[in-house]
């Protein structure tokens, strides 16, 4: 490196350090040696001079110095500060002039004259062929918006890094098509790439928005069918339970029944003051079970309707006692009347809900019953046993289950549920 060049090296440093905005993110020492480093690639991959090297190392240092005054017209700026200089360092006046003319060549429409200003440009847009393209690229941006010049949003951006990398940039030189043009293709490539995606993005938003925008507009509809669905999941739900519970009432009955058969009435012939007490437990444990046993029993409709009555919206096709029995043709097309109307769809389900409800509100009040009578007649048949005992001076109660024997049978554990009363 020739002693201008390091001169030149240094003055650019400190002018830099001591005169550049900090606002100038793009066009400073960074990006200034980044064009140098580039011009030197090319100038050690081409068929350069000596002297036309020196020109070129000294533009590509000296081309942005414009940039400590102002932005618009910085290329004249630049020229004037690197005449300044170069003369200073007593540079001849033919090299100060192809400086000049070089850095004047990298105003972005216009076309070079000459190779060194072909190379020049070449190496101030590398970073169009650069990996590091995309982080000067965002520096770029930042700039124009801090200097007031532009504030492109970054979908716009993407468009304009696209059309000048599409249609007003090309490279110039030789090495510059050979090395830098297939980076730069893909720096393009990507940039399509995440065009293509903004629109996939953009068009889903809008899809998003407008499924919003008419889940607003549907929400009443939505909540009435949420209503329904919870409402007829609930009856259903309390339904099994009300079963649940009259199968542990027939459950138990029986079992009482089972042992009162096998070993207390077989007894009474030897304790007759015991046959009241085990009457009473009896009848109650029996009325229990055929109590438990109503509250669970269906009720069987006709399974018919007419054509009139759908016609007149008068039958519930969502409850399979009122279609049972009928054809499947004619089911069909009763579901297809049922549909076109929506109104009818909901009159349906009113009257599925509030039948549903009627027959629970009839089993729990039978199980309600029925619990009843069961703890009346356990309380009941204590009293009893408890008053006969009494009322019997021989007897204790010691002899009374000495003498009745009674013994319950655990089942297998397969042969039972598990039942859970709520």
């Amino acid at each position: 490196m020739s002693k201008i060049i390091e001169k030149t090296e240094a003055f650019v440093f400190e002018l830099f350090k001591n005169e550049l905005p900090n606002t100038i993110v793009y066009h400073n020492h960074t990006h200034t040696l980044r064009v140098f480093k580039s011009t030197k690639e090319i100038i050690d991959n081409s068929k350069i001079d000596v002297k036309d090297a020196e020109v070129l190392q000294l533009a590509a240092l000296l081309h942005d110095v414009g940039y400590v005054k102002t932005r618009a017209g910085h290329e004249e700026v630049s020229a004037e500060i690197a005449r300044k200089f170069l003369s200073d360092e007593g540079v001849a006046e033919k090299t100060i002039k192809q400086v000049e003319d070089c850095i004047m060549a990298t105003k972005f429409d216009t076309q070079p004259q000459n190779e060194l200003e072909k190379i020049l440009r070449d190496a101030d847009s590398s970073h169009f062929g650069k990996k590091y393209f995309p982080e000067a690229s965002e520096f770029l941006r930042k700039e124009l918006e801090l200097a007031g010049v532009a504030n492109y949003s970054p979908r716009e951006w993407l468009d304009e890094n696209i059309r000048v990398l599409s249609k007003k940039h090309s490279y110039y030189t030789d090495y510059a098509l050979q090395n830098w043009q297939k980076r730069k293709e893909k720096n393009l490539a990507k940039l399509i790439k995440t065009k293509k995606k903004q629109k996939t993005k953009l068009k889903t938003e809008k899809l998003k928005a407008k499924y919003k925008a008419q889940f607003k507009n549907d929400s009443p509809e939505r909540a009435i069918q949420s209503f329904y669905r919870t409402a007829l999941r609930n009856h259903i739900k309390l339904s099994d339970i009300a079963d649940t519970k009259a199968n542990i009432l027939l459950s138990v009955n029986a079992i009482i029944i089972s042992v009162v058969l096998a070993n207390l009435i077989s007894k009474l012939d030897t304790n007759p003051y015991l046959t009241w007490p085990t009457i009473i437990f009896t009848l109650f444990s029996v009325i229990s079970m055929i109590m438990s046993i109503i509250a669970t029993r269906p009720n069987v409709t006709s399974g018919q309707f007419t054509k009139e009555d759908v016609e007149n919206k008068k039958v519930n096709l969502t409850f399979f006692g009122n279609f049972h029995k009928m054809e499947l043709n004619e089911f069909e097309w009763a579901i297809n009347e049922m549909l076109k109307d929506k109104d009818y769809v909901y009159s349906s389900l009113t009257k599925d809900l509030y039948f549903l409800g009627k027959v629970l509100e009839r089993k729990y009040r039978l199980l309600r019953v029925t619990y009843t009578v069961f703890m009346i007649g356990i309380i009941a048949s204590l009293i009893a046993f408890g008053v006969a005992v009494k009322n019997n001076p021989g007897a204790n109660i010691q002899d009374v289950l000495e003498t009745t024997e009674v013994q319950i049978i655990t089942p297998k554990t397969e042969d039972l549920k598990a039942t859970y009363i709520v």
